[in-house]
């Protein structure tokens, strides 16, 4: 038995609207300083007190959430007792708001314990509104939360089925502004879910077509957002869209090796999240349909992309080649060297990287699971730019 988790979606224009309709008595908005400077925060809360909603607002969630900062905003939660919680901002921001949510009702959690197991009963306190300000990580629908435990500087991968939001505002206005280099790594990070949402052994038949959907609407309208910005809305739109349909997707389905690596990079080298992982994406394609023959569904993948799909070895190249052009296109790194790491850097954290990315919980979900020394040699290609398959 499995299951398919959604919110209710409000998408397109004027969607940010739908905050006047909101009855209850407080809502706390959950944001970091940049939404607020720009006057975003200041948009939404207006909504939400057309509605009759009192409005209180934590801005300071930064890059990277810790697991200190989760405490901090829960306690002010708890302080000012809203019965909804709106997070506006990228995966951290709304990741951020789901572990205070879930420490709201549960005070005596410890946010590292956050699980997919216990009940926590969230909606006896509040409900959920999730606001993406990226085109990426699909938080708005998903019920993962990423964390960061700085003293052990690894992230966690934490996550309950009753942390997914009510209501998911997707409304393309929110990142129409989008700076080109945010509007290529959050991107890049969509396709990077439907690839994997497609190919990870959670795969399924409800989360497949979302995945195949998401993945053609990034390679088609991804350079044309980074390139023209809010001159192009039809470009800014569908990513927004692509971004929350691969998240459904890989929400539903789990990503894969990709993830585990790019988290352990994330947290050792502070990579961006979507660089991070989409640098990883084609060595970890390589690496895979290298494996047991026909577990990839790289064929299936490549057919449906219109790509050369004759085997799965001709599809793994064929893929390869279009995810690469694309990080060109948007002008990202293709090695770990071109992101900046130095090799001594990489040689003195390998070991650590390495533990990170194995004891991820996306990393099981790869149709093909390395060993410590496969691991080891995978970062060496991901930084000397060896694709080799």
């Amino acid at each position: 038995m499995w299951y398919f988790a959604s919110p209710l979606i409000v998408y397109g224009e004027d969607a940010l609207s739908h905050l006047a309709t909101l009855e209850g008595q407080r809502a706390a908005l959950i944001t970091d300083v940049h939404l607020v400077a720009l006057g975003l925060a200041d948009k939404v809360a207006d909504f939400l007190r057309q509605g009759g909603l009192e409005v209180v607002c934590y801005d300071r969630v930064e890059p990277e959430p810790s697991l200190e900062l989760v405490k901090e905003g829960a306690e002010f939660l708890l302080t000012h007792s809203p019965d909804w919680i709106v997070a506006l901002g990228g995966g951290s921001v709304i990741d951020a708001a789901k572990a205070m949510w879930i420490l709201y009702a549960r005070p005596d959690l410890d946010p590292e314990a956050i699980n997919p197991i216990e009940h926590f009963n969230l909606r006896a306190k509040a409900r959920f509104v999730a606001i993406p300000t990226t085109s990426g990580t699909g938080s708005e629908v998903t019920w993962a939360i990423v964390l960061t435990n700085r003293a052990e500087r690894r992230k966690l991968g934490l996550g309950s089925r009753e942390a997914i939001a009510d209501i998911a505002i997707v409304d393309p206005a929110v990142v129409m502004d989008l700076p080109p280099r945010l509007t290529a790594d959050t991107g890049l990070d969509a396709l990077t879910h439907a690839i994997e949402g497609f190919t990870s052994t959670y795969h399924n038949d409800f989360t497949d077509g979302l995945c195949l959907k998401a993945a053609k609407l990034v390679f088609e309208y991804l350079p044309r957002a980074y390139r023209f910005g809010k001159d192009d809305p039809e470009a800014r739109a569908r990513m927004h869209y692509a971004a929350t349909l691969a998240g459904l997707g890989f929400g539903n389905a789990m990503a894969a090796l990709a993830h585990g690596i790019g988290h352990a990079l994330g947290a050792i080298f502070h990579l961006p999240h979507g660089r991070a992982v989409a640098l990883a994406l084609p060595y970890t394609i390589a690496y895979c349909a290298q494996g047991e023959p026909g577990s990839t569904r790289y064929a299936e993948l490549a057919y449906h992309l219109r790509l050369p799909a004759e085997s799965e070895w001709v599809a793994a190249k064929a893929l390869i080649e279009a995810v690469t052009d694309l990080m060109r296109q948007v002008e990202q790194p293709l090695t770990l060297a071109q992101a900046g790491i130095a090799q001594r850097d990489l040689e003195r954290e390998m070991s650590v990287l390495i533990d990170h990315a194995m004891n991820d919980t996306q990393t099981i979900m790869s149709p093909r699971v390395p060993d410590e020394s496969e691991l080891q040699a995978l970062l060496w290609q991901m930084y000397s730019g060896d694709i080799s398959l």
